[in-house]
């Protein structure tokens, strides 16, 4: 079972498979945790967190949303090694997201949602919500595998879909209202937008003598704006905003 736990929460295989591609990503289809299984035996047995109230979204109904929202943190867990899903707000790229670029996965959403908690409730006895982490994980795990049942495509597919879209939200522009206070660009060590980043700037700011740029995309009038809102918005928080 740890190998099995490593596997669906390793922050180094999301590093990997995330790569700098991540850091300009927009809305659409592309392509957490412990590093060893040792550690990720720690994690899993830890018990789930407290639930925490957080501001409303504006597509995923409040009930989705929070169970959304626990998934993402096992995928994206924060720990020793850095922020998780939560502090880059990957939520709320993904609601933001379901009601533009990804309108159309919004019913898929919603009813692999619902198949994850029920089947969550079959298998443990309680909802996704109710569980502590490791059975959590371990439902993750069935649904990763595709051995869940209920989902009208399989699991396998969904869990595909929000793992896609939770990377999208972790390393992409922060404009698309994840990627808060450019957490995911400061854990895959990215030193931000720039009209071009050179090996020796790579160098120089692993280094430590060049300074990040806390800087969107959008922030540069060399890039397309017809589409983006013209409203002013906070990048540290990222929440504002159209999607593009």
């Amino acid at each position: 079972m740890a190998d099995e736990q490593s596997r669906v929460i390793s922050r180094r295989e999301l590093l990997r498979n995330a790569g700098l591609a991540g850091a300009a990503a927009v809305a659409g289809p592309l392509a957490g945790g412990p590093e060893s299984a040792e550690a990720a035996q720690q994690v899993a047995s830890t018990a789930a967190a407290p639930t925490v109230r957080r501001e409303a979204l504006e597509h995923l109904p409040a009930a989705e949303a929070d169970l959304l929202d626990a998934v993402l943190d096992r995928l994206i867990p924060s720990d020793e090694h850095g922020p998780g899903a939560r502090e880059a707000r990957v939520i709320h790229y993904i609601d933001r997201a379901l009601g533009g670029a990804l309108a159309s996965s919004r019913p898929a959403y919603l009813a692999g949602l619902a198949a994850l908690n029920q089947y969550a409730r079959s298998a443990r006895g309680k909802g996704f919500l109710e569980l502590a982490n490791a059975d959590r994980d371990a439902i993750l795990i069935d649904v990763e595998s595709g051995r869940a049942t209920g989902f009208a495509d399989g699991s396998a597919r969904f869990f595909a879909m929000v793992l896609a879209h939770a990377r999208q939200g972790m390393f992409g522009d922060p404009y698309y209202g994840g990627n808060a206070n450019f957490v995911g660009w400061d854990l895959l060590g990215y030193p931000g937008i720039r009209t071009m980043v050179t090996a020796a700037d790579q160098k120089a700011y692993e280094a430590g003598t060049l300074q990040p740029s806390r800087r969107s995309a959008y922030d540069y009038d060399t890039f397309n704006k017809a589409t983006a809102s013209a409203a002013p918005h906070a990048h540290g928080d990222a929440s504002d905003g159209d999607q593009a």
